[in-house]
């Protein structure tokens, strides 16, 4: 982020700022940034090389307690100056590594990420992947929930939520957008222009290129900030800083940010939609004279996407909540199926430009709870096996899927109807991911188990709808 290429990069960066503080994060299991610090001082260039040790047995997913020292290894070219510390702190993030080994450890998502752009150099098919996610957001004001024995709710605010609840003390000026009305009419109806900018602004001094901002279709705030393609590795760490930058943005005027998909009921839900492509020597391997302008290639990696959807969902969409988005009506993909320009497909091969620099396609389902150092990883090697085995997506669907009668729906394929049905997709057909051991059937028995104790806690409380249901029965 700060432009480093060596140790000694690092270090004069800490010089030059006169940092007092440097921040070492990973990625858990599930995404979510871990960190601990250490005083300036402490941080050398051996720390760079030898690694920092720290206890991995409270890390969700990871270590048992009796095998719980882990080492985390610094990747100097993600350090950058932390923009909202109050003393100057540098953070730096690493993959992990065994102590005892010497090896990565295989449940580390950045070196799974790592282990998928090396497997594709080692196919000779690409030399480069490259994504462009688009993670929507919510900015609430106030945000409450809690579950007991006796008690279950939720409750979210918002100074534009088409709801008009909102602090009764305050003044209510009635400038909202209506439900599936946010996108994307001009302030004062879109109260957050200031806030996205700020976001945008510091994205940009950190050296993570931002194409656009904008309001989108929900109301409560829903928003999206438009980064740059770049690679896998590369992207993935960006998403981090992405959504570190937009939470601490937001809690420090007064807001709250959350990535979860669905949390408003009957408007639209928060996507990532993923722009891929695959490229070698320079050359976009996607640019064609075929459907949409794709190559051959290109075509067959639609083929391999559409083919294991169902399993690519339990990392693209990893969350119970996921599938509260993925329900007809909202501009959601439900249907698996693919189009040029259209949105109700779950893959849309845009056609903004005619450039062959320009082409690729965009993977719709995917929401902003994934991991991204093991979604996008999940989507190159299904792309990459559609590839390798020549799988032809059929014919394109380009008609609005939306209204199609139920003898035509009836044959396009369903997203998965909830995080079960996906993760039973996983187990019967991860083949395709252990490739090059990028993946390995450790974390993939572990990712499913993990995620069946969140189905289970789901499944055994009941919700408010449950009380309104049945209570008189």
């Amino acid at each position: 982020m700060q432009g480093c290429k060596t140790n000694k990069d690092v270090m004069s960066l800490i010089k030059e700022e006169e940092v007092e503080v440097v921040d070492v994060r990973f990625s858990d299991f599930l995404g979510a940034w871990q960190h601990f610090s250490l005083p300036a001082r402490q941080f050398d260039e051996d720390s760079i090389t030898s690694g920092l040790g720290f206890d991995g047995s409270s890390i969700r997913g990871w270590k048992a307690i009796n095998e719980s020292d882990m080492l985390v290894m610094p990747d100097v070219e993600t350090a950058f100056i932390d923009p909202f510390m109050a003393h100057k702190t540098l953070i730096i993030s690493g993959n992990i590594v065994d102590p005892i080994s010497g090896q990565k450890y295989n449940r580390d998502p950045r070196s799974i990420a790592m282990k998928a752009e090396q497997y594709l150099l080692s196919t000779g098919l690409a030399d480069t992947a490259y994504f462009g996610p688009e993670a929507e957001f919510f900015i609430f004001d106030n945000v409450i929930y809690g579950q007991s024995h006796n008690e279950g709710f939720y409750q979210v605010d918002s100074v534009e939520g088409s709801w008009n609840t909102g602090n009764d003390s305050e003044q209510n000026l009635g400038y909202k957008p209506r439900l599936k009305g946010g996108y994307f009419p001009a302030p004062p109806v879109d109260k957050h222009q200031d806030i996205r900018s700020e976001m945008m602004i510091i994205l940009e001094d950190l050296n993570i290129p931002v194409e656009a901002q904008h309001h989108e279709v929900g109301t409560g705030g829903q928003s999206e900030i438009n980064m740059k393609f770049n690679t896998l590795l590369k992207m993935a760490d960006q998403m981090m800083v992405y959504k570190y930058v937009i939470k601490n943005v937001a809690y420090e005027q007064g807001k709250s940010v959350t990535f979860m998909p669905k949390p408003i009921f009957q408007d639209n839900g928060s996507g990532m939609h993923v722009h891929f492509s695959l490229w070698k020597d320079n050359k976009n391997l996607f640019a064609g004279d075929g459907y949409g302008g794709m190559s051959e290639m290109g075509m067959y990696a639609i083929g391999g996407i559409l083919k294991h959807a169902k399993a690519l969902l339990a990392f693209t969409n990893p969350t119970t909540n996921s599938y509260k988005r993925l329900v007809p009506g909202y501009e959601a993909p439900v249907n698996l199926a693919y189009s040029s320009r259209n949105r109700s497909a779950s893959i849309r091969i845009p056609t903004y430009h005619s450039s062959e620099k320009a082409k690729r396609f965009e993977f719709r389902c995917p929401d902003p709870t994934a991991n991204p150092y093991l979604a996008f990883p999940a989507l190159m090697m299904a792309a990459l096996d559609g590839i390798q085995n020549k799988i032809h997506p059929g014919e394109a669907l380009d008609k609005d899927i939306y209204d199609l009668p139920p003898e035509e729906l009836a044959n396009v394929p369903q997203a998965p109807r909830d995080l079960k049905e996906a993760l039973d997709a996983l187990s019967e057909d991860h083949d395709f991911l252990l490739k090059g051991d990028v993946f390995t059937e450790d974390v993939i028995e572990a990712w499913i188990e993990y995620k069946m104790t969140e189905v289970n806690e789901v499944a055994l409380r009941p919700s408010p709808v449950e009380f309104e249901l049945y209570y008189d029965a």
